[in-house]
């Protein structure tokens, strides 16, 4: 395997101005792929860090080919004009990979509607319409993956009810790209979805799921990024139809130490996957 595998290949990927997204586009850059970016962050946010104008130069940095288009994935004609970027610049698509999401993991009575509506467009129709207008570039493209950062279909009572809203915007992920899978099978275009062990430290996290204290004792956005680098370069007829668990697929790489990558002790913080 050469130390640049994914020269010459193109990944478009939905939301990617920060943590795992941003992390698997720079993962992706340094093995030589081309970026393209749909993400909203124009100008930066003091909330957040990061646009998508930062996270093309880092993707550069790294030593990719970067394009950012500014828009909102919910959006048909901004995911249209995404997709035609990316072929205008680049020539095709090998790679779409389904990152962006809103995250609101709260119980049904305290989710507003306004909250769960934008999950669900997100997650489900923004995933649909990135992929949808992608399909006809990864039917001409030699290695095709479809990715979504979504998680195994846990339908143990704990999950269910944990937060019913976040996860059926979250399993809808996962079920539509099982169902490309199988659509898409004698096409050779590979379908699966990726999800972390444990927490990862992003914004997201930070802001909403425990502060300082999980941030501590999450993973770093990079075990992401090198298990779904991993996944992509797969061939894609003996590589579809899963449900991937980032530690699962880097031992599969021989890796095995996972310190790399930080978190505590007490580092199983999963969601939707058993101990």
């Amino acid at each position: 395997m050469t130390s640049r595998p994914l020269a010459g290949r193109t990944l478009l990927m939905s939301g990617g101005s920060r943590g795992i997204g941003l992390a698997i586009g720079v993962a992706a850059g340094r093995l030589g792929a081309n970026v393209a970016l749909l993400a909203k962050t124009d100008t930066p946010d003091p909330r957040l860090p990061g646009t998508v104008h930062t996270a093309a130069a880092e993707i550069e940095a790294a030593g990719g080919q970067a394009l950012a288009v500014v828009g909102d994935v919910r959006d048909e004609a901004a995911v249209q004009r995404a997709v035609d970027e990316t072929v205008a610049r680049f020539g095709g698509i090998d790679f779409c990979v389904n990152n962006a999401s809103a995250l609101a993991p709260l119980k049904t009575e305290e989710l507003p509607v306004k909250r769960f509506d934008l999950m669900q467009q997100i997650q489900l129709r923004g995933t649909f319409l990135l992929t949808r207008a992608a399909i006809p570039h990864l039917r001409r493209s030699p290695h095709p993956h479809i990715l979504s950062l979504s998680p195994p279909v846990n339908l143990a009572p704990h999950w269910m009810g944990l937060h019913p809203a976040y996860t059926l915007a979250k399993y809808g992920m996962t079920l539509l790209t099982l169902g490309w899978a199988a659509e898409l099978a004698e096409a050779g275009i590979a379908a699966n979805a990726l999800w972390p062990r444990t927490l990862i430290a992003t914004a997201a996290v930070r802001n909403m799921l425990g502060g300082d204290a999980s941030m501590q004792r999450a993973r770093s956005p990079e075990i992401m990024a090198d298990a779904a680098v991993a996944i992509l370069q797969r061939p894609p007829r003996d590589c579809t139809g899963q449900t991937f668990i980032d530690e699962d697929v880097l031992r599969a790489e021989g890796i095995t130490d996972f310190s790399r990558y930080g978190g505590g002790s007490d580092v199983l913080l999963d969601l939707y996957v058993d101990p």
